[in-house]
């Protein structure tokens, strides 16, 4: 694999598990030291314990100011530097508009919006010192559109992706690109909670073109990608790697839909 981060230093929050650890996992292959932030602790730790020294796992509610003072000032204590910056650490929630509950709402716009936030202000202030610099949100498919029941959900992606775009404004003239990636369904504790496997992933994604679920390392592919030189005029671009669900809509009764929409299912 090849090397573009030998020398950087990467963050990842969200990164004990799922798409941030697959994330971290691809960073450090490319010769990235890589901090992942999580509240997830004794995930985090060991996937720290299992890197050889290529990751490090540091505590982190992506809510608490404190929090990323702390992850910040270590990393530039130790490192010096901080040249990527993903910020994927979020929650869903599924529930009507009629029944949302206070709680939730503040919640779930705590960890999406005000942690998305909080990473741009810390993490950016290092890099727009440095000059440099590659910053990734992560929004979804449903920072595109609306879907029942993801009205919580889906605002705080859309607010993701609108961050997005003014911080590459922002950011952009100091040498700070900031671009987001927006997966669909991907095989995670998130995206199948119902822990299928095999083809079985698949049941829910018959109006997706590709036909299948993600693989956590196909959206860390991106967000790599996006954050390395070879994505050096990617500046408030929005990826979507979803296979394709964001396209449009099938229409059963004519050709070209998949057998599954033209059965009905």
């Amino acid at each position: 694999m090849s090397q573009r981060f030998a020398g950087k230093v990467a963050v990842v929050t969200g990164g004990a598990r799922g798409m941030g650890e697959a994330t971290a996992r691809r960073f450090a292959a490319e010769g990235a030291k890589v901090i992942i932030g999580d509240v997830l602790e004794a995930e985090g730790k060991a996937v720290a314990e299992s890197s050889n020294g290529t990751i490090e796992f540091v505590k982190l509610d992506v809510t608490n100011e404190d929090d990323w003072a702390a992850l910040v000032a270590g990393a530039v204590a130790k490192h010096g530097r901080i040249d990527a910056l993903v910020n994927n650490a979020a929650v869903t929630h599924f529930s009507l508009l009629e029944d949302l509950q206070a709680a939730d709402i503040d919640r779930v716009l705590s960890i999406n919006v005000k942690g998305t936030l909080l990473g741009l202000k810390h993490v950016g202030k290092v890099m727009l010192d440095a000059g440099r610099g590659a910053i990734v949100n992560i929004s979804s498919v449903d920072g595109f559109r609306g879907a029942n029941t993801l009205a919580l959900y889906s605002s705080t992606k859309w607010a993701v992706r609108g961050l997005t775009k003014t911080a590459a404004l922002e950011f952009g003239p100091r040498g700070v690109r900031v671009n987001s990636v927006h997966p669909g369904g991907v095989d995670t504790v998130m995206g199948n909670p119902q822990g299928h496997a095999g083809d079985d992933r698949n049941w829910a994604f018959g109006r997706v073109p590709l036909q299948r679920i993600a693989e956590p390392e196909e959206i860390a592919a991106a967000s790599v990608f996006l954050c390395s030189d070879d994505a050096s005029y990617c500046a408030g671009a929005e990826l979507a790697v979803d296979g394709g669900w964001a396209a449009g809509y099938y229409h059963a009764y004519l050709p070209g839909a998949p057998t599954a929409i033209a059965e009905g299912q």
